[in-house]
C-alpha cells in the first residue's frame, strides 16, 4: 500500500486532535448549559474514565492495524492518541481530586487505603504519567530506543489497571468493563502470539546458521580422505 504524504498526514492528525477533543467539548457544553443531570460530578467522572480506558484501548489497537493492514505510518498517530489518554485519565483524577475531595488529602488517602477500586484507578494514571513524560523524541534519545521501548510498556499494566478499576467500581452491570477487558484481552493475546512467533523463526533462523558450520567443522575433524 503506498504511504499518504505528508500533507496527508499532517491534515489526518489535526482532524484526529480535533476528534480527540470532543468527548471533553460535549462535556464542557453541556456544563454550561446545565445538561450534566441531577450528579454533574459523577458524570464528568464516569465520562473521562470511560474515555481514557477507549484511549488507551486505540493507541494499543495502532500497531495491530498498522501490521494486519501493512501501513506502517500509522504508527505517527500512536503518540497523539497515548497523550490524549493520559488527558482525560488526568481529567478523571482532576475531577476527583477538586470535586469531590475538595483537594482533602486525609480523605483521599482513606480511599485509597480502604477502596480498591479507587486503588486500582490511581495505579493506573501513576503508570502512565511516566510514559506521557518521556513520550518526545528527546527522551527517546536519551534513554535509547530499547529502553524507551521498555519503558513504555507500562501502558499494558495501565490498561490492565483501568479495566480492573473499572469493574471494581461498577459492581452489579459488568457488561461494558467486561467489553473493555475484552478488547484488552484481544491486544495483549495478539502481541503475545507476534512475540511468540518472532522467537520460534529467531530460533530457527538461529539453527540453519549454526548447522552447516557444525558439519563443515566435522567434516574437517574426519581429515581429507572422508570430505
Amino acid at each position: 500500500m503506498q504511504p499518504p504524504s505528508q500533507t496527508v498526514v499532517r491534515v489526518l492528525k489535526a482532524i484526529v486532535f480535533l476528534a480527540c477533543l470532543g468527548p471533553v467539548a460535549v462535556l464542557t457544553w453541556k456544563g454550561f448549559h446545565e445538561q450534566l443531570g441531577a450528579n454533574p460530578v459523577d458524570v464528568i467522572t464516569r465520562s473521562t474514565g470511560r474515555w481514557t480506558l477507549t484511549f488507551l484501548l486505540i493507541t494499543l489497537g495502532v500497531t495491530p492495524l498498522r501490521k494486519l493492514t501493512g501501513s506502517p505510518w500509522l504508527v505517527r498517530f500512536r503518540r497523539l492518541l497515548g497523550l490524549f489518554a493520559f488527558f482525560y485519565g488526568t481529567l478523571h483524577l482532576t475531577t476527583y481530586v477538586w470535586l469531590d475531595k475538595f483537594f482533602d488529602v486525609h480523605a483521599m488517602v482513606h480511599d485509597i487505603a480502604k477502596r480498591r477500586f479507587i486503588t486500582a484507578g490511581m495505579t493506573a494514571w501513576s503508570l502512565m504519567l511516566p510514559l506521557a513524560l518521556t513520550s518526545t523524541a528527546g527522551w527517546i534519545r536519551r534513554l535509547g530506543g530499547k529502553r524507551w521501548q521498555n519503558l513504555h510498556r507500562l501502558i499494558y499494566f495501565s490498561a490492565a489497571a483501568g479495566v480492573v478499576h473499572f469493574i471494581w467500581l461498577v459492581k452489579a452491570d459488568l457488561r461494558r468493563p467486561l467489553t473493555y477487558g475484552a478488547i484488552l484481552g484481544t491486544l495483549l493475546a495478539y502481541r503475545a502470539g507476534n512475540w511468540a512467533i518472532g522467537r520460534a523463526r529467531a530460533a530457527g533462523s538461529k539453527g540453519a546458521a549454526v548447522t552447516p558450520r557444525t558439519k563443515t567443522e566435522e567434516r574437517g575433524s574426519l581429515g581429507p580422505e572422508f570430505q
